[in-house]
């Protein structure tokens, strides 16, 4: 029976700490009066040395737990980031052209992708962005799953179908939403949204506690470039802390970002943030649909009753009224009298100007502008188009990759400190020690009831943060208290 540490880690061990004393993650924290929470006349101070433990064991448990979680999200994630590429190479086909001319009139692209898909309802078109991409001519479709479409890809040069697929929201073509989905909720439908959600909500747990504990340890606040610059020297548990807690301060800034805007378009917190945005920020500003002179015949909300001046025209009083870049016309329908255009530039700086167009005289009837979408609106845009590659191309998904690489690793040392944790004396298998239970009892009742309240609240919002953390609450006092009548029947008997 041998002992884990090494020579060199045995000789870092400060004075007056016995081999033997369980470690603390990095919190070789300070002994005697200056460890104890000091008194006032009024309220005993609330002492981070006293703080410090409970939260090295949330964040203890919730890496454990919650690891597994995020390690999904972080692989598929990183699967994610590769997918423009994938896309360009599989459906080479279907997306690019090559330039010969003048492109023909988009109501002659429209009617070829009429043909190739008789059965469809047209739902929208994307004329061609740029001299080598195709028209993309979407249709709804009997038979598709929810938020699928069939979309036509069109040659607007010589009007020539070159293929179909099978789009998610229009846009997203099969391997890309394949991925997504597996980001999303591990292709289970609703159901699997739960996963995605869990490691966005506690995400931002786990970086700010790592934060918190890092940059408060004693050996790092005197010397500085420990904080940023990752241990060397040989093998083990504190040059593994070193890696997983470096490379979290400098991927800390870009994963709370991930975070946030995933919890922006989750299920249960995403509603939450999006009543909190109207009433902080009031509505995004929408275009009517109705037709001005819908009380001289036409009924609002509907289409007119003859005449509409094609497409052609509607993409041109569009360009006129200032509209560029990537563009999608949606027709008149039984919900929306009038054409509707609207930039979906996604790329920075960002265009989502609309218009709606009259569909008899090509007049525009009403328009919105991106610069008055409110701020808020606007933050949570771009945070979701830069959690998904999108605002700032080929560096944005880079970025992305490496936030997913760093993560992964962080979990992975995570791990392993854990095993390293684990007794060396005992026979068989045996998981790492955990931080000590009931450190709670260390902080006063005037700090633990407010901090308690302003959990509950977030809990509240967040309820995928709540939750779990209310169970893990539950079973810790219920463990603890079993283990407390054990060893009371042990001393009892002996």
């Amino acid at each position: 029976m041998t002992d884990s540490r090494t020579a060199s880690e045995a000789a870092e061990i400060p004075a007056g700490r016995r081999p033997d004393m369980p470690e603390t993650d990095g919190a070789d924290t300070p002994s005697g009066p200056a460890a104890a929470a000091t008194g006032t006349a009024g309220a005993p101070a609330v002492s981070w040395n006293a703080l410090r433990p409970l939260l090295l064991r949330l964040h203890f448990y919730a890496g454990v737990l919650i690891g597994p979680f995020l390690l999904v999200a972080a692989v598929t994630g990183l699967l994610y980031t590769l997918t423009p590429q994938i896309e360009a190479v599989v459906y080479r086909q279907e997306l690019h052209v090559t330039p010969d001319g003048e492109p023909e009139a988009l109501s002659a692209q429209v009617a070829a992708a009429r043909e190739a898909v008789p059965e469809g309802t047209l739902v929208s078109v994307t004329p061609a962005p740029g001299r080598t991409d195709s028209t993309r001519v979407v249709f709804e479709k009997p038979g598709l799953p929810e938020n699928y479409t069939q979309t036509a890809f069109v040659n607007p040069y010589t009007s020539e179908v070159l293929g179909q697929e099978r789009t998610f929201a229009g846009w997203w073509m099969p391997v890309r939403a394949w991925v997504d989905g597996l980001h999303r909720h591990l292709n289970l439908g609703e159901p699997g949204r739960v996963y995605s959600e869990i490691a966005a909500s506690w995400l931002w747990v786990e970086i700010l506690g790592g934060l918190a504990l890092w940059l408060t340890t004693p050996r790092a606040r005197n010397r500085v470039r420990q904080l940023f610059v990752p241990r060397r020297g040989p093998k083990g548990r504190k040059r593994t802390m070193s890696w997983h807690a470096v490379v979290g301060v400098w991927a800390s800034a870009g994963l709370l970002g991930l975070s946030a805007t995933g919890m922006t378009w989750s299920t249960y917190a995403g509603a939450s943030i999006g009543e909190i945005q109207a009433a902080l920020a009031g509505p995004s500003p929408a275009v009517s649909t109705s037709l001005p002179d819908a009380g001289k015949g036409s009924a609002a909300g509907s289409a007119p009753a003859a005449g509409d001046v094609g497409i052609d025209a509607v993409v041109a009083a569009a360009h006129a009224a200032g509209l560029r870049g990537v563009m999608n016309v949606s027709p008149p329908t039984a919900d929306q009298a009038t054409y509707v255009v609207k930039e979906n530039t996604r790329s920075w700086p960002e265009r989502h100007d609309t218009v709606a167009v009259h569909p008899a005289t090509g007049e525009i009837t009403d328009r919105t502008y991106w610069a008055d979408y409110p701020f808020l609106a606007k933050m949570t845009s771009w945070g979701i188009d830069a959690h998904m590659g999108l605002l700032f191309g080929l560096a944005n998904q880079i970025v992305l990759a490496l936030l997913a690489i760093g993560l992964i690793g962080m979990l992975l040392w995570g791990y392993r400190m854990w095993w390293l944790r684990r007794p060396t004396r005992s026979e068989g298998f045996a998981l790492g020690r955990a931080p000590a239970r009931g450190t709670w009892r260390r902080l006063p009742g005037w700090f633990l009831a407010p901090a308690v309240l302003v959990t509950a609240v977030i809990g509240y919002y967040v309820p995928l943060f709540g939750i779990p953390l209310l169970c893990f609450v539950v079973v810790d006092t219920a463990v603890g208290f079993v283990q407390r009548r054990r060893a009371g029947r042990t001393e009892a008997a002996a």
